[in-house]
């Protein structure tokens, strides 16, 4: 009976150890079953990992590298064999070789270890030299490219620092299930998860300590950059200032110069000679300012002026051709000139006298009435001409006044003498007023030139010419409207000679004479030859 009911108890006791054994089996079961699907989330949050990625791909250009390897150790030892066993393993063994040679050219981007770009030092660009402010730009574009750069290496490091949680809690995970089931996860998981852990601690370990360097590197440099700028930008806001005050004092002169310089040729030139000054001035603080080197450039200079010289002869004689006359006097604004250029002569009066050339506005004039027989046009008069041709200046210093000739003829029959006078008269009648401004004019002229024969009063001279008695008449009259007093001295001579009975105007004509045409006439029938009577 007793062993009855120890029999008993001992099969309940059982029953009771196999129960709990199968719902611990079930729980640890279940347990194994959530780890799992814990590390399978966490190698689908990895596999788009950047970092996994090259890694990946690192490891694969490896174990094809061994592969490799092995496959042509294994081609050597089949080399020579020729039995068709080994002939077939070559074979096989090449096409595999192939292929490995073909995978691994493609990986070969992935040689180097992945880590190699974060882990190392990396140097900065060697930054601007800021000497102007235009290098400001370019200073502010390097501040913000290292800036980026540098947020692209720490959004690197961040993608590897998530990695490493990742792996560290994935290999938690395995250690944890192989706690529960040995069996279904043996230590060799555990080493490979620890292996590829490591690797990545140790490149992020690096890689901070490179981060960090590199950070300091940004920000020395951009500490020096932000010095460098406000430098600059302090010593071009002095530079300005100069400048400011420079062009204050040159509106103070024009200024004065406008209000105490009452000619008004004069005050162009001044006012020219205030802005070239005031141009140059402003070039060679700048000059001055920022190049460093003054010398150096005076040195190239100096070498590149010869072939400077020829290519841009035109160029350098204008400008030497400006010099003289600016400084010379010879021409100035307002003065009317005649130039001749391929045989055309053209007339105008100057209105601006830049460092090439002089503008010529054309005026109505005797030459553009006889030659050109149009007008109003500007031309252009390169200033290296004055040196090679003649140019004629009708208001030259403080003459106003030219002479101009008017020629008319009166038949031989006329009383000439009598048409002189006339002529004589009128001429001094309506040129009396220029003749007295001429006097005064190359009076204040003998202070800069020898003049001798300083006389102005109207000349008439006569002429016998094959149409008839020519009356040359030569007066004074104002430079800028000569052909406005020569039509009035024309047409009042030629009124005072149509009122006289003995004084016949000449003009051109041709004699026709038409006469009774005569037949020709023919010797009698009998004087001529027998040859002449067969003729007609």
């Amino acid at each position: 009976m007793c062993k009855k009911i120890l029999w008993l108890i001992f099969f309940t006791c059982n029953l009771l150890l196999a129960e709990t054994n199968s719902t611990l089996k079930l729980e640890d079961a279940m347990k194994t079953e959530v780890l799992h699907q814990k590390v399978a989330a966490i190698d689908e949050t990895i596999q788009n990992n950047l970092w996994y990625k090259r890694y990946g791909n690192y490891l694969s250009y490896q174990k094809l590298i061994e592969e490799l390897s092995t496959v042509d150790a294994e081609l050597k030892k089949v080399k020579t064999a020729k039995d068709k066993v080994s002939v077939e393993k070559r074979e096989r063994l090449t096409s595999k070789q192939e292929s490995l040679e073909k995978q691994i050219e493609l990986l070969q981007e992935f040689k180097n270890s992945p880590f190699s770009k974060i882990i190392e030092s990396t140097d900065l660009e060697t930054y601007p030299k800021i000497t102007n402010p235009l290098a400001i730009i370019s200073a502010l574009s390097y501040i913000k490219k290292i800036k980026q750069d540098s947020m692209d290496y720490k959004a690197q490091i961040d993608r590897l620092d998530l990695l490493v949680t990742k792996l560290k809690e994935k290999l938690a995970l395995i250690e944890e299930i192989y706690q529960i089931e040995p069996m279904i996860t043996n230590e060799d998981m555990i080493y490979d998860a620890q292996k590829e852990l490591n690797a990545f601690i140790v490149a992020q370990e690096i890689a901070s300590t490179s981060y960090s360097l590199h950070v300091k590197k940004v920000e020395e440099a951009t500490i020096r950059i932000t010095q460098d700028i406000t430098l600059q930008m302090k010593r071009a806001f002095n530079i300005g200032i100069f400048i400011v005050v420079v062009i204050v004092f040159t509106l103070l002169l024009k200024f004065f110069a406008k209000r105490y310089i009452k000619d008004n040729e004069r005050f162009y030139t001044a006012n020219k000679i205030i802005n070239f000054a005031n141009v140059t001035l402003i070039i060679l603080i700048l000059l001055f300012s920022y190049i460093e080197n003054v010398s150096y450039l005076v040195t190239v200079l100096g070498f590149a002026s010869a072939g400077i010289a020829i290519a841009m002869k035109d160029w350098f004689m204008s400008i030497l051709g400006w010099m003289v006359i600016i400084f010379g006097g010879s021409f100035h604004v307002g003065d009317r000139i005649k130039v001749k250029k391929d045989g055309l002569p053209y007339v105008g009066d100057i209105i601006d006298i830049s460092l090439l050339r002089m503008t010529v506005l054309e005026d109505i004039t005797l030459t553009s009435y006889m030659e050109n027989t149009r007008s109003g046009r500007i031309f252009f008069v390169p200033n290296n001409l004055i040196f090679s041709a003649v140019i004629s200046n009708y208001t030259h210093g403080t003459m106003r006044t030219v002479w101009d000739g008017i020629n008319i003829y009166i038949t031989f029959g006329s009383n000439h003498k009598k048409a002189v006078h006339i002529a004589r008269e009128i001429t001094k009648k309506y040129s009396k007023g220029y003749t007295d401004i001429a006097r005064k004019q190359l009076n204040l002229l003998r202070n800069q030139y020898s003049l001798k024969n300083t006389n102005v009063e109207p000349r008439i001279f006569s002429f016998v010419e094959p149409q008839g008695f020519c009356i040359n008449c030569w007066y004074m009259t104002n430079s800028y409207a000569a052909l406005s007093l020569r039509g009035t001295i024309g047409c009042e001579i030629i009124d005072a000679f149509m009122q006289e009975d003995d004084i016949t105007i000449a003009y051109q004509t041709h004699n026709i004479n038409i006469g009774k045409q005569e037949r020709p006439s023919f010797p009698p029938d009998e004087l001529k030859s027998p040859d002449e009577k067969s003729l007609f």
